[in-house]
């Protein structure tokens, strides 16, 4: 198993940035990828972006390219998404997962996550 604990979350205002952690805990060379998702409230959960952990990011959405980044702290077990130019849309709960295989945008392809972390962006 792989447990996953995201970190970071909190209220800003619009414009503003915060950075979220993920810490990877457990059998841990059961990971390979790390997605960040995000959920709104009565929207679908989405697949903001995913990196591998011996390699390069693989996608980020439209709505967040160039605002958003990921980076990995390999020895620390940690993902990070930094988070710039937040916006009110930019408003769920983001949750980080892990999976044994291929990146992918799709939730279903994860089978490792963690509790998730508000993020709130007023205008």
């Amino acid at each position: 198993q792989v447990q996953l604990l995201e970190s970071g979350g909190g209220s800003v205002q619009a414009g503003g940035s915060l950075r979220l952690s993920c810490e990877l805990s457990g059998v841990t060379y059961l990971w390979n990828c790390v997605g960040w998702f995000r959920q709104a409230p009565g929207k679908e959960r989405e697949g903001i972006a995913a990196v591998y952990r011996y390699g390069d990011v693989t996608y980020y959405i439209d709505s967040v390219k160039g605002r958003f980044t990921v980076s990995k702290a390999n020895a620390k077990l940690t993902v990070y998404l930094q988070m710039n130019s937040l916006k009110p849309e930019d408003s769920a709960i983001y949750t980080c997962a892990a999976n044994s295989g291929a990146c992918s945008p799709s939730p279903i392809d994860y089978n490792y996550w963690g509790q998730g972390t508000q993020v709130t962006v007023s205008s």
